[in-house]
């Protein structure tokens, strides 16, 4: 009997994907332990973006996040994910910047570092996942899918055994970001790169937001998948992944041995159940089947920024027009992946084409270095019109030639000479007022508390503008309120 391991994704991507990120290091703490006891293969916590909104919005210090959540899950490991060129920022940065980000994440308690390119690109991969072995961790390449004329079975097949020559991995993840691979694509896809990455592990990474999932899931672990993603609900289905009652259950169902305490998934998925109704957060439902998401692939988030974006412009009922644009953009600059930073890239184009009334007449400073090179190789090349457009009406202070990669650590350490590399690596990536307004926010809470349901309810009350009299009475409690306003 095959065993399937399950890597957890909960604490990271999951909030990612239904929370905007939101999740705060307390929450998490309230189940570590549990956590760490149900038998996943690792739990996934962080990745760049985690960072930034931690910094920017949960004013939580990352690496001090790490040590709190290592002291509880001390078996299981955890791990950190980060872009090949970019690491943490969204700007290239330099070699020795994204190294001191793999050494001090290690130093704090990540065992399995995993390197992404949405490019495809992996010259800068073979480097880190090279550091990052030297310093003991485990390491895993990533296949970013894409839905696209040039994504082929043939492409990853190549890619595969490119990871495999440059750099000593451990495992080997199909990531679908976007949620597009399909049942049929599996049956295909799966078996080509089990055939070329021989007994290296397959891990299959995808999202519920087209609806197939969790038959994509299953499919894949059929067709060889040894490793796949979850998330505990009600932190899962909806933009997040396939929830793990439900896969572990179904997995068992099949033949496969999924050795993870039932119990104790329950107990965090109540937790998090609490934490959603107390915090208004909203819990992932299964979707229908969406066919249009394949054309367009914008992250469900990028939508609602659209919408916000066309109200500010009196441009609302441009939305499908946007959508449809996304779809046009994408083909002409060389198909690249809809996740981060090159969905924003696209939709940012699509936008401004849309509302300017003209195509490629703004063109970011982020999107002529992307035709340039500066974010590494593309796959097919920029339309020759589109092109000529971008380079000639982008800011022509940006170098033609993407400049030989420099040093940045010697600098970075004299720019701030009593600081430590941390406080220097997040200055580095983050604005400094964002920095400095963690820092001033103190140490990072550790304890979640539940609201009583009486405190609940007067929360509740103290929403609704007009009352006039509201009369509670348990055992042990009278509230009466009457309002006298208009006496």
């Amino acid at each position: 009997m095959k065993e399937i391991r399950i890597i957890d994704q909960t604490l990271r991507d999951a909030h990612q994907s239904l929370w905007a990120f939101r999740m705060t290091t307390a929450m998490m703490l309230a189940v570590a332990e549990q956590m760490d006891r149900i038998g996943f293969e690792s739990i996934d916590l962080m990745g760049p973006g985690h960072i930034d909104v931690g910094v920017r919005h949960l004013r939580e210090n990352p690496f001090e996040k790490i040590r709190l959540l290592r002291r509880k899950i001390t078996n299981t490991p955890m791990i950190f994910v980060i872009r090949s060129r970019s690491g943490v920022g969204f700007g290239v940065a330099p070699d020795d910047i994204s190294f001191l980000w793999i050494e001090r994440m290690i130093a704090n308690g990540m065992r399995i570092f995993r390197v992404f390119d949405p490019l495809l690109d992996f010259e800068k991969n073979f480097a880190q996942f090279k550091h990052a072995k030297s310093l003991g961790a485990y390491t895993v390449g990533v296949l970013p899918y894409a839905h696209s004329p040039i994504h082929t079975d043939e492409l990853y097949v190549r890619k595969a055994q490119e990871l495999i020559a440059g750099a000593d991995i451990d495992a080997i993840m199909l990531k679908d970001a976007p949620g597009l691979l399909t049942p049929d694509r599996v049956r295909t896809l799966i078996p080509a790169l089990k055939k070329v990455i021989g007994n290296i592990p397959l891990e299959l990474h995808t999202h519920c937001t087209t609806g197939l999932g969790p038959l994509v899931t299953l499919e894949g672990v059929k067709l060889g998948a040894d490793q796949v993603h979850t998330s505990i609900a009600p932190l899962a289905n909806g933009a997040a992944q396939p929830a793990t009652q439900t896969m572990v259950r179904n997995l068992r169902s099949m033949g496969y041995a999924v050795k993870v305490n039932d119990e104790l998934i329950d107990e965090v998925g109540e937790h998090f159940s609490k934490v959603a109704k107390q915090e208004g957060k909203p819990i992932g439902q299964p979707a229908e089947y969406d066919g249009v998401h394949f054309e367009h692939q914008i992250p469900g988030g990028m939508i609602s920024s659209f919408k916000s974006q066309l109200a500010e412009a009196g441009l609302s009922h441009k939305l499908g027009e946007v959508l449809e644009e996304c779809v046009r953009v994408r083909g002409e600059i060389g198909w690249p992946i809809m996740i981060t930073p090159f969905s924003q890239y696209v939709g940012t184009l699509a936008v401004l084409n849309v509302v300017n009334g003209e195509r490629y007449r703004v063109i970011p400073d982020e999107i002529k270095r992307y035709a340039l090179g500066y974010n590494g190789k593309l796959l097919a090349p920029i339309e020759p019109n589109v092109l000529d457009r971008i380079l000639n009406n982008g800011s022509q202070s940006i170098a033609p030639v993407p400049p030989p990669p420099a040093p940045g650590l010697p600098a970075l350490r004299k720019k701030y000479p009593h600081l430590n590399d941390e406080e220097r690596l997040l200055r580095h990536a983050l604005s400094e007022s964002h920095v400095d307004e963690m820092l001033a926010a103190g140490p990072i809470k550790t304890e979640y508390h539940y609201q009583s349901s009486i405190l609940q309810l007067l929360s509740e009350i103290a929403k609704r503008p007009k009352r006039g009299r509201i009369y509670v009475q348990t055992k042990d409690l009278l509230i009466d309120f009457r309002n006298t306003a208009d006496r």
